[in-house]
């Protein structure tokens, strides 16, 4: 037994509450509790988001960030983002997956995506086969502790487009189906990330079997849901606490904006948070929104 520990305790604890007046905490208990973590979620435009968990694990989602006219000139940096632990693409069009695998190459970790567009990319090089994982619709990864992905159905195509070695020109390769991502986090919290998709009445079913708290939804037309149909998701199908529009005005062709998803949404149960590219919401450990952070400078 340690004699001097409890004398040390009480001289901690005598020296606190004197200085209790200045809210200064000199001494810590190691059995004292530590503030719940918090989930941040960076969107740089388009689909691309960073997420980071509530244990602090960097996860990148659909990075489309060096040519997106979308993402703040500052954080056209991969660099910028610090250590990131995982990369997810959710399909194969360029802009969902230019900038993944070089993030991928430069913090050793693995790219998932569709089970056969991960197979193109390996039969490409494009990165070695141990960083091109595959899983699909209905699999789940649990890539780190209290974390669960789940691939799940979307309505979209996938081709992949790269420059044919033997050619010099641009060929397209088999990019497999396209998915959405279900993320869940260490405390519970559901994150529903759609990817490129148009309605489909199944949505439904992930808000039976997932309840996402979150959904971020694709509104831009031509190529994916517009304004209306989003808003129709939202509150027939999914019915999230709160919900994040996407993928819009990056191109001539998705004009939907966000004034017109929140018009069409209503008087809806569910919250609507519409970020600038390079904002940051958070929410905490009670699945709470705590707010939004505006871009950095």
């Amino acid at each position: 037994m340690n004699a001097g520990k409890p004398r040390k305790s009480a001289v901690c604890l005598f020296i606190s509450l004197l200085m209790m007046m200045f809210s200064v905490p000199l001494c810590y208990s190691e059995e004292a509790p530590t503030k719940g973590g918090q989930a941040e979620l960076l969107w740089y435009g388009q689909s691309a988001f960073r997420l980071i968990t509530l244990s602090g694990k960097v996860i990148v989602i659909d990075p489309w960030i060096l040519k997106n006219p979308k993402t703040p000139a500052n954080l056209k940096d991969l660099d910028r983002m610090g250590k990131v632990d995982l990369v997810i693409v959710t399909h194969g069009h360029w802009d969902h997956i230019a900038d993944a695998p070089e993030i991928a190459r430069k913090n050793n970790v693995p790219l998932w995506g569709p089970g056969d567009l991960n197979q193109t990319l390996t039969l490409l090089g494009v990165l070695p086969a141990q960083q091109l994982p595959r899983f699909n619709k209905g699999g789940t990864i649990n890539p780190f502790p209290g974390v669960k992905i789940t691939a799940v159905h979307a309505e979209h195509s996938s081709i992949y487009v790269a420059v044919n070695p033997a050619t010099g020109e641009e060929q397209a390769y088999p990019g497999g189906e396209p998915i959405g991502f279900i993320i869940e986090l260490e405390n519970g919290f559901k994150i529903y990330h759609a990817g490129d998709t148009g309605l489909f009445g199944d949505m439904a079913l992930i808000e039976q079997l997932y309840k996402p708290d979150l959904a971020l939804l694709p509104i831009g037309g031509h190529f994916t849901m517009g304004p209306q149909d989003a808003a129709l998701a939202v509150n027939q199908y999914l019915k999230p606490t709160y919900v994040i529009p996407m993928h819009y005005q990056t191109n001539p062709f998705n004009i939907g904006s966000p004034e017109d998803f929140v018009k069409y949404l209503g008087k809806s149960k569910t919250k609507a948070l519409v970020l600038k590219p390079g904002e940051t919401v958070r929410f905490d450990a009670k699945k709470k929104l705590v707010g939004i952070q505006p871009a950095e400078k």
